[in-house]
């Protein structure tokens, strides 16, 4: 250590103040008996030493090197240490101070007593630049040496001894507890940063009047738990707590006697305790005692004049903090409230899927934010999984998000496929009276097959969790949020098919899950798994998703694959920090459910080529035959597919769409559905046909020989859809 040499002022201490940047000036010492100065600069390792400090460790102005070890080598064994854990602690908690006793050998032998007193001053960026303070000769008196293993313990009496470091440490556990936030905040911060200990408290108790009552939340007492009989008392009992609450006047009781004589059925609970005072203070706030504390001390005789009036300012910051923090959180419960309102009270239930979903508000601030999710039943047994998060966090952004909530829920159940209902609400949002935009992830899942049709407007990307508990990133093609895409007659967002396998489960989340300070969203998503007990991942490539994709190489050993209420809550636990909301849903499909792929068809047939639309209807048929089914059902599959295609070119423009695929696999009901989307929004209708006419005839073929058949609403077209019931039971499904 670099150290300097200062001659100080041989008259005694004088002010001391660092100006940034440049050397101590001269800081008052107000502590009685000899005193001197000292002022350490740990980015120099210089250290400072006037005369009067020199003195107290009894080392003359020529003995003085600068060399810090002939001081720290008079110290009695373990203090320099001791010494050492005090102030690295106190740097690190962001204390403005620190104070401590040490014993000190002279040159006669003799054992003395000093107390180190320091401030910490720190630059704008929070960096320590000077460590300033005052030692002081606490003479040979027999004070009570400092606790073994205790860095920071200091006589009980310290009121007496040393007001100053008492009045130290009252003010800092008061500037504490301006920073809480909860109730919790105020309990933890009381326990290990107020102090008490060093103040001589062995036991401290915090309880809220509640209707009458008095509910301890908070009892730390040397080697005992909270006692459950007295977790709720009434205030007209005859308890230390309740008399104060009723007088609103603090309580001081010195004496193991007379804390027996007067309050014997709580007696019996601490007599055990190595108390010898006690003090209870009431928590008054705006004229009205909301709280009580109480502290417990050892080897305290008296309580000074001085002494009780900082306790009642103490108690009286305590009071204004705890109250703050209160408000706090009543104002984070009416918001959590709120969001909840807006989320569906409950999940539909589908054949094939187990759904589980989770909304945590934000663990600070009192907003209300813009994350939701919802779970939209559709026909065929499928189901209809959104998850999205509006900008901001306020009324507004929980506004616009109810409205945004009701409008996919609107347009999903009108039919529409999964790009129409999420391009139809960004245009909404776009066209409301908000600045704000969206972002969401959207899927079309079909348990029977195992089919997912995603859109993802800015969102995240979503997980899947396999059924052997490893993970992997789905690759969903993105867009631009909600708000911002405009055009309603061009397809914006993209939709990707996925399959989700027997035993997979899909989670679709906010960014809240996987967003921590100072980290990178990929990095995020590492920490949950991780936190969530899979070990760290490598990059593989995702089939069915493209791109590549992290995977965690061993499985999950917890929580089973199938249970998703388990698995929501610790990701709930496990997820992001407290600043940000986290809405989640997680969907199961069931392990036993089948999806071998059959043979499946997807193509496109331009206009005025007859090859594709006889290709078409050749597609339709070898897929019926595939699945199972009869030569009268696969005819039926082929006149009917020839018919919607020709319709749809012959009556719209441009080319149309055709899907043939197999639905319910696994199931008595499996069923052939053919799909047939075209660029006109205008609904197919029946006409009835001249005799000799050789149209018209379309729409009744497809009456008679399918078992159910609708239209369905495509953002500026329409897909027309027919069923056939004449699979038979055994066979799978498949996807395009």
């Amino acid at each position: 250590m670099d150290t300097g040499r200062n001659s100080g002022n041989p008259g005694g201490p004088a002010p001391t103040r660092v100006p940034p940047g440049g050397s101590p000036e001269p800081l008052t010492v107000r502590s009685p008996g000899r005193a001197g100065r000292f002022a350490f600069a740990p980015d120099t390792g210089r250290l400072h030493m006037d005369n009067a400090a020199l003195a107290v460790f009894d080392v003359s102005p020529a003995e003085w090197t600068g060399d810090v070890n002939l001081l720290l080598e008079r110290l009695l064994p373990g203090d320099a240490e001791r010494l050492g854990e005090l102030i690295a602690r106190a740097v690190s908690r962001g204390r403005s101070g620190y104070g401590a006793y040490l014993r000190l050998r002279g040159r006669d032998g003799s054992i003395r007593w000093v107390h180190s007193r320091g401030g910490i001053r720190r630059d704008r960026r929070g960096r320590v630049r000077w460590i300033i303070g005052v030692v002081r000769d606490a003479g040979t008196a027999p004070l009570h040496p400092p606790e073994a293993g205790r860095a920071d313990a200091e006589p009980a009496e310290m009121w007496d001894r040393d007001p100053e470091t008492a009045v130290g440490v009252t003010e800092e556990a008061v500037a504490a507890l301006a920073r809480a936030r909860s109730v919790r905040d105020v309990v933890d911060l009381l326990r290990v940063r107020g102090g008490m200990d060093r103040l001589g408290v062995i036991g401290l108790t915090l309880g809220l009047v509640e209707a009458g009552r008095i509910h301890v939340v908070a009892e730390g007492r040397e080697g005992a738990g909270p006692v459950p009989e007295l977790l709720y008392t009434r205030v007209d009992e005859a308890f230390p707590m309740s008399e104060a609450v009723r007088t609103h006047a603090p309580l001081f009781i010195v004496g193991r006697e007379e804390f027996a004589a007067r309050y014997p059925r709580l007696w019996s609970y601490i007599a055990s305790m190595p108390m010898t005072a006690a003090a209870y203070l009431p928590l008054v706030a705006r004229d009205r005692v909301i709280g009580v504390i109480g502290l417990l001390y050892r080897e305290k005789q008296h309580f000074t004049a001085r002494e009780r009036n900082f306790l009642v300012v103490f108690a009286g910051g305590i009071a204004q903090s705890l109250q703050s923090a209160m408000l706090i959180e009543r104002d984070h419960e009416l918001a959590a409230d709120l969001q909840k309102t807006m989320l569906p009270r409950s999940l539909p239930s589908v054949r094939g899927l187990r759904v589980a979903a989770r909304y945590r508000p934000a663990r600070v601030g009192r907003d209300v934010g813009g994350d939701w999710y919802d779970a939209i039943p559709l026909p065929g047994g499928r189901l209809a999984a959104v998850v999205g998060d509006v900008q901001g966090h306020d009324t507004h952004a929980a506004a616009v998000m109810g409205q945004l909530r009701t409008v996919l829920r609107a347009y999903a159940a009108e039919g529409h496929e999964p790009g129409a209902v999420v391009q139809r609400a960004s245009a909404f949002l776009r066209d409301l009276d908000t600045d704000r935009f969206a972002t969401c992830v959207y899927a079309d899942v079909d348990p029977g097959t195992g089919w997912l049709r995603m859109v993802r407007a800015g969102h995240v990307q979503p997980l899947v969790r396999r059924a052997d508990g490893t993970w992997r990133r789905l690759s969903v093609a993105g867009s631009l949020p909600l708000g911002l895409s405009t055009d309603l007659a061009r397809p914006e967002h993209p939709v990707v098919t996925l399959e989700l396998g027997p035993g997979e489960s899909l989670l679709m989340y906010t960014d809240g899950l996987v967003e921590r300070p100072g980290v990178d969203p990929e990095e995020g998503v590492e920490l949950l798994l991780d936190a969530l007990g899979a070990p760290s991942s490598t990059r593989d490539a995702d089939p069915g998703a493209g791109d590549g994709a992290p995977r965690t190489d061993a499985p999950l050993s917890a929580p089973p694959p199938g249970d998703v209420e388990e698995l929501a809550d610790r990701l709930c636990e496990s997820g992001g920090d407290s600043t940000d909301d986290i809405a989640l849903l997680v969907l199961h499909r069931d392990a036993d459910a089948t999806s071998a792929p059959a043979r499946t068809a997807c193509l496109r047939v331009p206009v005025g080529d007859p090859v594709a639309l006889s290709r078409a209807r050749r597609s339709a048929r070898e897929v019926a035959l595939s699945a199972g089914s009869g030569t009268e059902c696969a005819d039926a599959v082929e006149t009917v597919t020839g018919e919607l295609v020709a319709n749809a070119l012959l009556h719209t423009s441009g080319a149309a769409l055709l899907s043939v695929r197999v639905l319910g696999s696994g199931t008595p009901r499996r069923r052939l559905r053919v799909e047939v989307e075209d660029r006109s929004s205008a609904p197919p209708r029946r006409r009835a046909a001249r005799e000799g006419a050789i149209s018209g005839r379309g729409l009744l073929l497809v009456d008679l020989l399918a078992d159910d058949w609708g239209t369905e609403s495509r953002g500026d077209g329409k897909l027309v859809w027919c069923e056939f019931g004449c699979l038979p039971e055994d066979g799978s499904g498949g996807t395009c």
